[in-house]
């Protein structure tokens, strides 16, 4: 069992004997703001915003479940300024994100979520104090974190319990609902199904909860018995391939399958890819294959 399962499950105790431990926020993100594009002498508006940037999303606390320091969730913010208008402080950014998790039992770290945001747009003055109130969010910059910060926490607590992100996927609706009154892009309800409502929605479907199964299995019940019973781990992960599978047929618009299937595509490859039986080899080939067709080179690295 990893050490973040451990201590969600003993919550109660925890808080009983809160002196025993440091508890500390969620997430350790690193950002790192790409402004080469930019034709400008005034820089210190980027260096401004990544610093705030960094300060607000590690030093909120975003949940009430306790973090050790060691259990920090591991993030990545690569934002690319595209436009940048000095006059009214408006960018135009792409956002690449991604998080990981260890795996148990190994020095490994898996990707537990990932998206590559293409309307990371907002309002920002090197001088402006980022702050968040859940249900008064007037800045779109903030609801963007937000956002992103509890899709990181919720997937990464999806990876450790079944459903165990739900929580933090309502409260990343109510940011939703929030920033689509700010006339930015990329959060119109049910405008685009690649947005981040889009995406959002239909992860919280019920069509998907075989996905959201599976996302636990795949980690918990496959990843993490990896070092001490690697053949009965894979074959578990080949099995709940099925799962993955029936959502994508359940809801065969969504773009949340063929996501996962992105940025774990080199992991899928490695679990299988000499190793395994044949029979799990073309099982994965099969389904991954029908998921995401556009992939078939990648794929057939695993029947090897």
């Amino acid at each position: 069992m990893s050490h973040r399962a451990f201590f969600i499950i003993l919550l109660v105790f925890t808080f009983s004997n809160v002196h025993l431990f440091t508890f500390s926020q969620e997430l350790e993100a690193r950002v790192t703001i790409n402004y080469s594009q930019i034709e400008t002498t005034r820089t210190e508006v980027f260096d401004a915003l990544q610093t705030k940037l960094t300060e607000f999303l590690n030093t909120h606390k975003w949940t009430e479940i306790p973090f050790r320091e060691n259990e920090k969730i591991q993030c990545n913010f690569n934002i690319t300024v595209n436009t940048y208008n000095q006059d009214e402080n408006t960018f135009e950014c792409t956002l690449l994100m991604n998080s990981s998790r260890p795996v148990y039992g190994s020095a490994y770290s898996t990707v537990a979520y990932a998206v590559n945001d293409e309307n990371f747009t907002f309002e920002f003055n090197e001088f402006d104090q980022l702050t968040y109130q859940e249900n008064q969010i007037d800045n779109n910059l903030v609801a963007l974190l937000a956002y992103y910060a509890y899709m990181i926490i919720g997937m990464d607590l999806d990876t450790m319990a079944p459903m165990g992100g739900t929580d933090c996927f309502h409260i990343a609706e109510d940011v939703a609902t929030a920033g689509e009154s700010l006339g930015f892009p990329g959060w119109k309800a049910f405008g685009d199904i690649s947005n981040r409502f889009g995406l959002l929605n239909d992860y919280m479907d019920g069509a998907m909860e075989g996905m959201r199964e599976f996302n636990y299995i795949y980690h918990r019940k496959g990843l993490d018995r990896m070092a001490e019973a690697p053949d009965s781990a894979r074959a578990t992960i080949a099995d709940a391939l099925e799962m993955l599978q029936e959502a994508n047929r359940a809801k065969s618009m969504t773009k949340v399958v063929q996501l996962f299937t992105e940025y774990k595509r080199d992991e899928l490859v490695n679990i299988f890819s000499k190793k395994g039986t044949t029979e799990e080899k073309e099982k994965a080939y099969e389904i991954l294959f029908a998921i995401d067709a556009s992939q078939s080179n990648t794929w057939e690295k695993i029947k090897k």
